[in-house]
């Protein structure tokens, strides 16, 4: 097999990987870096102590609702935190960590303070206006650990849309199919055809298909990243698969939907119905504009009307977009180190701990 062949197999496996891919090389005789990411990088570095810039807002990706109430705003103090651990004899020659950043999105959410360490690092915005930080830990030497930790205090608001209003054109935004998102498959487009029936207004669509993914899915936790294709058969489904087949059907329809992944605060009331880390949508409406949908969290008839154009104060967004090019298939973040074959650089123990403020 050609040196050429071999990385292109070693960089298409990387992006099949889910949250830490650690990369095996040809030969620790030759090393190279497998991807570069200068050409993203258009910020200065910022200190731990710093407060990172609101992300950027895409044109069109974010469009504030003229119809929302913000009902309420809770605080949370949100810690993110993970451990990387050279198990292996040799010194990585490249070693990158990539880790999606909280921002402000208004109306949902407000980044009120950010803490970074260690504050070596430098942050850039994809193409969804997601803000990453991303660290170089080029010099680990065997047996070393670097703890890294963000901290941050966010503002989250519980809103509530008045859909009386749900006429008028849609944007041609966020409508295409994409991977995971099979808004193209013959089956989506059958069942979106069959549930739009009846239908006038996009509000009717989208209840609609808000109503059959609460019927008719069975949540189970899966760990994976199946998509919207694999929540039409038979295999379970868990929030990715939720929130990817309602905008599949969404999309099919003509109707604009955008991924969220997040983290929820769960109370004592909500701790059975999911897990921290979170994913649901926003979905565009006429005359309201971007509307937050839950399909998971609202599978129950009993609390169902709760997220469906109505979102509690407990959603914090992470990131949008079903495939940000940054992480690369993974959520919060990638983690990439060269050569393979003589380091052995492990994450441990990431995770969320996410606590009211003051509680």
């Amino acid at each position: 097999m050609s040196t050429r062949l071999w990385r292109t197999i070693t960089i298409i496996l990387l992006f099949l990987s889910t949250v830490v891919v650690a990369c095996q090389g040809e030969s620790e005789g030759n090393p190279q870096p497998l991807i570069t990411t200068s050409q993203h990088l258009g910020s200065t570095p910022l200190s731990s102590n710093q407060s990172s810039p609101s992300p950027p807002v895409v044109p069109g990706a974010q469009l504030e609702s003229k119809a929302v109430s913000i009902l309420d705003t809770v605080e949370y103090e949100v810690r993110e935190s993970l451990r990387l651990v050279n198990q292996g004899t040799g010194q990585p020659d490249k070693q990158d960590l990539w880790i999606a950043l909280i921002g402000s999105l208004p109306p949902y959410q407000e980044v009120l303070s950010m803490e970074i360490s260690p504050g070596n690092y430098r942050t850039f915005s994809d193409e969804y206006g997601n803000q990453f930080a991303e660290f170089d830990f080029s010099d680990m030497p065997p047996g070393a650990e670097i703890p890294v930790e963000i901290q941050y205090q966010v503002a989250v608001n519980q809103l509530a849309y008045n859909l009386t209003n749900c006429e008028g054109e849609l944007p041609d935004l966020y409508t295409q199919p994409e991977l995971h998102i099979e808004s193209d498959n013959p089956q989506t487009i059958d069942l979106a055809r069959q549930l739009s029936q009846g239908k006038h207004s996009a509000c009717e669509k989208i209840e609609a298909i808000y109503n059959y993914i609460g019927n008719h899915l069975v949540y189970s936790y899966n760990g994976a990243s199946w998509g919207a294709q694999a929540a039409l058969g038979e295999m379970g489904a868990d929030c990715t698969e939720y929130s990817s087949l309602m905008i599949a059907l969404s999309r099919a329809m003509g109707i604009p939907a955008q991924y969220f992944e997040g983290v929820l605060y769960l109370s004592k009331v909500t701790e059975g119905l999911a897990r921290t880390e979170h994913a649901w949508l926003q979905v565009y409406l006429p005359g309201m504009g971007w509307a937050p949908m839950d399909p998971t969290m609202g599978r129950s008839p009993q609390n169902r009307r709760d997220y469906f154009a109505r979102i509690p104060p407990d959603h914090i967004i992470v990131t949008r977009g079903r495939n940000p090019s940054t992480l690369r298939g993974a959520s919060y973040f990638t983690h990439l180190y060269w050569p393979g074959n003589s380091t052995q650089i492990r994450v441990e123990d990431f995770g969320w701990v996410v606590t009211p403020a003051g509680g």
